[in-house]
């Protein structure tokens, strides 16, 4: 679902993806997807097979259209990084050489460090079949690689785009495991609180027969409640479990909550779980 923020809270200009000879339509619209995804906005293409533009990239891109309608097309990749200062390009395959060979985390973080310095930095990707030539990989600074398994090391095209750009985005935050959304803040449970649970809870399980046999009760007791003190229950989860306790307590499955209760002959309404004319009293366990 696209977002309705802007597509970066950073101001400082981010990487430019560079993709060299795509194949597919359809693959350089998921690119420019995952590039919005993260606040990447500016795609350049080197002789892409298909001809641009392209219909096909526009539908896969989900609407992140400010990167297509951005597009700029090189005929060669001496020209489509020609104003950059730095660059990476990605490789799954140990090459000759003696560039430096980073992982994407640190890639990331490489990267945010010279743009905050006013460098202009990029990263480019190779053809869907057989990535990037030696003569390629030579006209970059340094190579990004990821960790994957050797066995099936290919990445479809947008899924490595998809990973820079989160490590770009991840590398601009203060604290790299923050979320744009967090679960509700609660206290956590008093000790008053947790006593009380056991005590409700005990007395319904005592009125109910559990403690069985007798002689084994504190140890029961005490395992229940080893349970219920290794979650570190928040005030407001064991007032719902004490609502459950309460409900189960009140009601049964012969009369359930909702139920028309028969009325004695006395008058009075009869209680929960009192049998109606011809039910038998039920001698389980229930």
């Amino acid at each position: 679902m696209p977002s309705q923020e802007q597509p970066s809270n950073s101001p400082v200009a981010g990487p430019v993806i560079i993709l060299v000879e795509p194949q597919l339509g359809e693959n350089i619209g998921m690119v420019a997807r995952a590039m919005a995804n993260f606040g990447l906005s500016e795609l350049r293409l080197v002789n892409p097979r298909d001809g641009w533009p392209s219909d096909k990239a526009r539908a896969a891109a989900s609407k992140a259209d400010h990167v297509i309608d951005a597009v700029r097309v090189f005929d060669d990749l001496p020209s489509a990084i020609a104003d950059l200062n730095f660059i990476f390009a990605t490789t799954a395959r140990e090459r000759d050489g003696f560039k430096p060979v980073r992982g994407p985390v640190e890639a990331g973080r490489a990267l945010r460090s010279r743009c905050e310095a006013g460098q202009r930095t990029g990263i480019f990707f190779g053809r869907e079949r057989f990535g990037l030539n030696n003569d390629e990989v030579g006209l970059a600074d340094e190579i990004v690689t990821f960790p994957v398994d050797p066995g099936f090391a290919s990445l479809n095209i947008a899924q490595a785009v998809l990973l820079m750009s989160y490590e770009w985005m991840k590398s601009g935050f203060e604290d790299e495991t923050r979320t744009n959304f967090r679960g509700p803040d609660m206290e956590p449970a008093t000790k008053d609180e947790l006593l009380g649970l056991f005590g409700h809870l005990e007395e319904a399980l005592e009125a109910r027969g559990y403690f069985r046999p007798p002689e084994k009760k504190a140890k029961m007791v005490d395992n229940l409640r080893s349970v219920l003190t290794r979650a570190g229950f928040a005030g407001a989860e064991l007032r719902v479990l004490r609502g459950v306790i309460t409900s189960l307590d009140r009601f049964s499955r012969n009369a359930p909550r909702g139920a028309a209760y028969t009325r004695p002959s006395s008058g009075h309404a009869a209680t929960p779980g009192q049998n109606r004319p011809g039910e038998e009293e039920d001698k389980g366990h229930g």
